[in-house]
């Protein structure tokens, strides 16, 4: 294998571990490894190269998570999402957190 092959496979897999990482940090733990989630600012995309690399990149990262990852660029952020379908009982639990936060903020404003 060429050197530079070698030195692009090799830039590409610290990528992924890098995405695996904030990927994973990203997660809650009630959530049990469900809702995952990765926003990258267009400086993110600049500083760990270009979006097709950082997408399959972002792709790979989540598979590693047992997720079914999804990429979407709006606004020239990158948005990761994890699209599996999330089993009852976490779903009524992030529910039940999303209605607890929307209550909190709505009493605090008033």
């Amino acid at each position: 294998m060429p050197a530079k092959d070698e030195l692009a496979r090799r830039r590409y897999e610290k990528l992924v571990d890098r995405l695996e990482s904030l990927m994973r940090a990203a997660l809650k733990p009630q959530h049990k490894g469900y809702y995952g989630q990765l926003v990258l600012s267009s400086s993110d995309l600049e500083e760990m190269g270009g979006l097709k690399d950082v997408r399959r990149a972002a792709r790979e990262a989540g598979r590693r998570l047992d997720w079914k990852p999804t990429t979407t660029l709006v606004g020239g952020r990158l948005f990761v999402l994890d699209k599996r379908e999330v089993p009852e009982e976490i779903e009524q639990l992030a529910e039940d957190a999303a209605a607890t936060a929307m209550d909190r903020a709505w009493r605090e404003h008033q």
